[in-house]
């Protein structure tokens, strides 16, 4: 069976990386740092949207400077008792082998340590992972790449990820640089294509390079010539840049008839355009009267989506997708457009970036309801807020009900507002560790008292004579 062509054509070294020419020689910079001994910055941030060639890039500089990999991705288990395992254990003076085998530096080489998608870790999966991650950072003696897409997402969990460090963003190429690339695989697999093709497919993989190269051989396998026909029947990937399109004809073409033929081409849910349509129409209507007859017609819609929702009739779906584009168009009576690039729903951004809070708070409120012996509902609405006033008070408050609501550095740092390597967080569990301890062993108490030292229980001795009735 023969290899995928994105695996087939992965870069073996950094000079074979596509685009992106300062990070990779920033990183190949710190990787040369590690023949001199521990760098100030142990571990590096690879930033970037998905399919840009982060992953590539890392593995193409283990392969370049021999290095073993020790990855760990989404699909692992990445509790803080699996990362300290796997990756942390492997981070110290020894090392693993290719045989799993534990060897000196000096002996194994160095070993990569890859956290792949670490911006991912939400919910009870991967419950304690982040303050593990932070020790990993600062403690270890092998080079480490965390990579990620969203590094707010990560950052604002912990201040080491931050400040100890070194970040490094990727962009996506250009069409260009995906056109040459594409070339060479052509060339290798003596596939006969159009310059047009070639332009197409690069486009239309909206600089992503996998995709790309994907497409490429989705095309090429079973033909002798791929032409720009071909590439036709490739349709957008990503469903942002449609959405960048539909932006366009709304607010700069005023193309009421356009607009609407376009978002039935998108084929995306009604809720998800009118998002876009708000969060941009206050930032391309500078003009009062057009600002307000465009949240109008943007109100018409709100409308006909609640009575989707109450009525379950989705035939009224057509009628708010009408409001919301071709409604929006005819609202600008003025030649006065802003010429701003139009934004993401930020609605959609603080969701994503709240996920993993909205899930501890699930968490916390269930440990503290099985604590208190009440619902989560009004632990929620009735402890938390006075909860979190009292315990940035008292730190004792904090040590007590870490030691009996069984709550770790997560759920704590959450109720501070904190950070999970904070030291008000890290004082709270050494305290309550602290008294778990005294509670088990009480002070004074010998537990190699001498069994002789200890008073006998003296067993009554039977009475001699007949028993009375009470006795029975």
């Amino acid at each position: 069976m023969s290899l995928d062509w994105t695996e087939k054509y992965r870069p073996r070294s950094l000079k074979d990386v596509l685009g992106n020419p300062g990070p990779v020689s920033d990183l190949r910079a710190w990787a040369e740092s590690w023949d001199k001994g521990i760098p100030k910055k142990r571990a590096v941030v690879l930033i970037g949207t998905p399919g840009v060639g982060k992953t590539t890039c890392a593995e193409a500089l283990a392969n370049e400077y021999g290095w073993g990999l020790i990855e760990m991705n989404a699909s692992d288990q990445r509790t803080g008792e699996a990362i300290r395992s796997v990756a942390l254990r492997g981070a110290y003076s020894n090392t693993f082998s290719d045989s799993g085998e534990y060897l000196n530096t000096k002996d194994g080489g160095r070993k990569l340590i890859i956290l792949d998608e670490a911006d991912s870790l939400f919910g009870n999966a991967d419950r304690g992972a982040v303050p593990v991650i932070a020790e990993l950072i600062k403690q270890t003696k092998q080079p480490v790449i965390l990579i990620v897409n969203d590094f707010y997402g990560l950052s604002r969990k912990s201040s080491a990820i931050k400040t100890d460090t070194l970040q490094l963003t990727f962009k996506n190429p250009p069409t260009s640089t995906i056109v040459k690339a594409l070339k060479r695989i052509c060339i290798s697999e003596k596939v006969d294509i159009t310059d047009g093709a070639l332009e197409n497919i690069a486009k239309n993989s909206n600089g992503d390079i996998r995709a790309a190269v994907r497409d490429l051989e989705s095309l090429a396998l079973g033909k002798s010539k791929v032409t720009v026909e071909d590439t036709e029947e490739l349709s957008g990937r990503i469903v942002k840049k449609n959405m960048y399109d539909l932006m366009k004809v709304i607010f700069w073409n005023a193309d009421a008839i356009k607009s609407r033929e376009m978002v039935r081409d998108i084929d995306e849910d009604p809720n998800m355009v009118m998002l876009w349509v708000d969060e941009n129409l206050p930032r391309q209507y500078i003009d009062r009267g057009d600002l307000y007859r465009g949240y109008g017609k943007l109100s018409k819609a709100d409308i006909f989506l609640g009575r989707v929702n109450r009525r379950q009739y989705y035939g009224m779906w057509s009628y708010a997708l009408d409001m919301m584009t071709s409604g929006v168009c005819v609202a600008r009576m003025t030649n006065k457009k802003s010429s701003d690039w139009f934004k993401n729903p930020a609605y959609l951004t603080k969701l994503s970036r709240s996920k993993g809070i909205r899930q501890t708070k699930d968490v916390v409120c269930q440990k503290l309801a099985d604590h208190l012996h009440t619902s989560t509902k009004r632990v929620a609405l009735d402890v938390l807020p006075p909860l979190r006033l009292m315990l940035e008070k008292d730190p004792e408050l904090r040590a007590m009900l870490v030691r009996d609501a069984d709550l770790d550095a997560d759920d704590l740092a959450f109720l501070l507002n904190s950070k999970v390597d904070s030291a008000e967080v890290k004082d709270a569990l050494n305290e309550a560790m602290s008294m778990k301890e005294k509670r088990i062993h009480p002070k004074g108490h010998n537990s190699e008292e001498k069994a002789e030292d200890v008073p006998k229980e003296e067993k009554p001795q039977p009475k001699k004579g007949q028993k009375s009735l009470f006795e029975f």
